[in-house]
């Protein structure tokens, strides 16, 4: 078990070639980021107190020099970068007579997400990891690389296909049609199986590991709050041991039951305690005492009967098999 004590935190600013750094780290700094597996980028928003003149200057000019942002933290024994992406703006501003601050907004892959364009054919018995790697190349000069990718099917494409238009565009149509989630994580293109999870070591959430408070059941998944931990990433498997779960209550009405049936199964509780992490919030103030990493989480082989009869499953312990998804076409 990693003790949660010492907190440790590095805020830093580079140009695009990441040699070039500002430290951030002696200085007051609020920071929230907002990661989910989600195809659209994940953010973060950061203020820093009271900078030189000169500083500021630097951060805030119109041709900015410092265009990435990283935040690692943790705690001694536990520190990681929990944000990686690009900055998209910088403002200064005053609090009051003592305070003065600097806020910057980045993004994660935000560029290739918005600008990276698909104009390219694949032939017939092409195949799926193929086709990943043709969506990568067109964000490579966005600054996006290849992340996580499952098992994909072994089966070729029936016939060729000409990709044409923005690549989230492309990206979403193939990812539904070859059962996967895309996103980008820390500049990297990521898949992660719709009944599946990304393989690793699986962190343990309780109370002596740092989780606060009792988890709730919402109508989005479970949520839960721990002490900052940089080990819980987007598409993992999580353990939770505690037993007591704040539940959700519905509506007694018949609308209220009706459009509450297919959320059945997003609300639904892991009897042994598994989850997979879909939403992971990060606060933190240096010198205040917020520290904290909130979790949503949908439990594991769980599904749902949704009105109209078919059957959605969320996430389940099987990934998929070689041939076991069409290669799109």
């Amino acid at each position: 078990m990693t003790i949660q004590y010492l907190r440790k935190v590095s805020i830093a600013i580079a140009d695009g070639t990441g040699q070039n750094a500002l430290d951030f780290k002696d200085f007051r700094c609020v920071f929230s980021v907002r990661r989910g597996d989600i195809q659209t980028p994940n953010s973060a928003d950061v203020r820093i107190y009271n900078l030189s003149d000169q500083t500021v200057n630097l951060i805030t000019k119109k041709n900015i020099e410092f265009t990435q942002l990283v935040i690692q933290a943790g705690y001694e024994g536990n520190f990681g970068v929990i944000f990686r992406g690009q900055i998209k703006q910088a403002r200064a501003g005053r609090e009051d007579q003592k305070d003065s601050y600097v806020d910057i907004t980045a993004a994660d892959g935000d560029e290739a997400y918005s600008f990276a364009l698909c104009a390219f054919s694949l032939a017939a018995g092409t195949k799926p990891p193929d086709e990943v790697a043709a969506f990568v190349q067109t964000m490579i000069d966005q600054g996006v690389t290849n992340g996580y990718i499952p098992a994909l099917s072994s089966n070729g494409r029936v016939r060729g296909r000409v990709y044409f238009g923005r690549t989230r565009d492309e990206l979403r149509d193939w990812s539904e049609a070859n059962g996967v989630l895309w996103s980008i994580q820390d500049g990297k293109l990521t898949l992660i199986p719709k009944t599946g999870f990304i393989p690793g070591d699986v962190p343990i959430i309780s109370p002596s590991t740092g989780m606060i408070g009792v988890p709730e059941q919402t109508q989005n998944g479970l949520k839960l709050r721990v002490l900052l931990n940089p080990l819980l990433k987007i598409g993992q498997k999580i353990q939770l041991q505690s037993k007591n779960v704040n539940q959700l209550r519905f509506g007694l009405d018949r609308s209220s039951q009706t459009l509450n049936a297919p959320l059945a199964g997003f609300t639904r509780l892991n009897a042994d305690g598994v989850y997979y992490v879909m939403q992971a919030d990060h606060t933190g103030d240096t010198r205040g005492t917020e520290y904290y990493t909130d979790l949503t989480c949908l439990a594991i082989d769980a599904s749902i009967s949704p009105a109209g009869g078919a059957t959605l499953s969320t996430k389940s312990e099987i990934f998929p098999v070689d041939g076991g998804v069409q290669g799109g076409g």
